[in-house]
């Protein structure tokens, strides 16, 4: 059982790929845990200030299970107009 999370500018930067898998089943907090031992502390950095849609929604409830087959996009805050 898996989820696809993709990363995009900052966070595709911190961790070396566009996106990869990760076991479902455990909370959005418990999800970026994973991410951080993974990719160290720039990720860290990165995820403290991201947002997080699941399949395109926001994600309100950073410790709601998230099922297997969502996708999670890590968006870091984008400058520019």
């Amino acid at each position: 059982m898996e989820l696809t999370v993709r990363y995009y500018a900052g966070a595709r930067a911190a961790a070396g790929r566009t996106e990869e898998t990760a076991s479902a089943g455990r909370s959005l907090d418990e999800l970026v845990g994973e991410l951080v031992r993974r990719h160290g502390d720039r990720m860290a950095a990165v995820l403290a200030v991201a947002s997080f849609l699941v399949d395109g929604v926001a994600c309100h409830d950073r410790r709601a299970p998230l099922p297997a087959g969502v996708t999670i996009d890590v968006l870091p805050p984008f400058a520019g107009g």
